[in-house]
């Protein structure tokens, strides 16, 4: 079964109060989506695209990934979410793990476990908490919501019968803030 990565960095990162955007802030010796999808594609899926919208990261973004633009990024996550799966439906992978270009730490170990979940729906569990990535077969892809700032969370909890908890390490946190981006620097 062909598997996708899909990182998400369409999104304004309003929370992020000094000048510039989240996602192009230095991190580690890198930037946060650098390190991002660094990890996305050390894992080694298929294929890794990024899904782009708020702020142009096209000097950032490594020849090996292919770029969604999201014009609709301003209507919520769930745009970027549905435009990221469109792609790789468009180019025939039959699953997708959804991560976040602004979660820096996640492991290539933990894309790849999730990826390698058989179930529809899968989701990395760090020490129990449920965070992304998330796995995404193809069956479950027109339940996925359509506006909004909710993503793959909302059919999670609707079809628990479906989900594989994975556990991961390494670290799920989000560089939402300054604080955030200067506490796991």
């Amino acid at each position: 079964m062909s598997v996708a990565a899909v990182v998400l960095a369409a999104g304004g990162g309003r929370r992020f109060d000094v000048a510039g955007h989240k996602l192009r802030a230095p991190f580690r010796g890198s930037t946060v989506i650098g390190s991002s999808i660094a990890a996305a594609l050390a894992a080694g899926l298929d294929q890794t695209f990024v899904v782009t919208g708020a702020v142009e990261l096209g000097d950032l973004l490594p020849d090996a990934v292919t770029v969604v633009v999201n014009p609709r990024w301003e209507d919520g996550l769930a745009t970027s979410l549905r435009a990221g799966v469109a792609a790789a439906g468009a180019a025939g992978h039959e699953a997708v793990v959804i991560g976040l270009g602004d979660q820096p730490l996640v492991t290539p170990a933990c894309w790849r476990a999730v990826a390698a979940s058989e179930s529809p729906l899968a989701t990395a569990s760090y020490g129990g908490e449920r965070r992304p990535p998330v796995r995404l077969a193809r069956e479950v892809w027109e339940d996925l919501p359509t506006a909004g700032d909710s993503g793959a969370r909302r059919l999670l909890g609707s079809r628990p019968d479906l989900v594989e908890a994975v556990a991961c390490t390494g670290e799920a946190a989000d560089i939402d803030t300054w604080e955030d981006l200067r506490a796991w620097s």
